[in-house]
């Protein structure tokens, strides 16, 4: 049974729905590959996934563990290589709350980052830098 359904909308743009939840969303080609840039790409909803993955284990692990994450914010950086035009990196940086974490919940929590199933997925030709930062 599928669990989304996609349609491409001409112009190189598709739409994507969630059939659980029936939320949707759009890519859009970019600008320097013949698009309209007004949307996600499909790479950079790849970057995303990776990003929003790395926050919800990391979640998971501080649930688990009495740890608040609340606040915790993430800037992503997409680099791409031309032949053949892929992702060839993904930067990730992890602003972490403003409070004070012992270095047994900082090694948790950088470890359930680096070992989420999107990262785990990912061709290891795509470097994924991944920096964290402690108030």
């Amino acid at each position: 049974m599928s669990s989304m359904t996609l349609t491409y909308s001409g112009q190189l743009r598709t739409s994507g729905t969630h059939l659980a939840s029936g939320n949707t969303i759009v890519t859009d080609a970019p600008v320097d590959n013949n698009g309209r840039g007004e949307a996600y790409s499909p790479t950079d909803l790849i970057c995303s996934a990776l990003g929003s993955c790395m926050m919800t284990i990391m979640g998971i692990v501080a649930e688990r563990n009495a740890i608040d994450l609340t606040g915790m914010s993430m800037s992503i950086t997409k680099k791409m290589a031309a032949e053949p035009r892929r992702i060839s990196e993904i930067g990730l940086e992890i602003m972490m709350p403003a409070r004070i974490f012992t270095d047994k919940e900082k090694a948790m929590l950088e470890n359930a980052a680096r070992t989420c199933p999107v990262a785990l997925s990912l061709h290891p030709d795509i470097t994924q830098a991944v920096s964290f930062y402690y108030v």
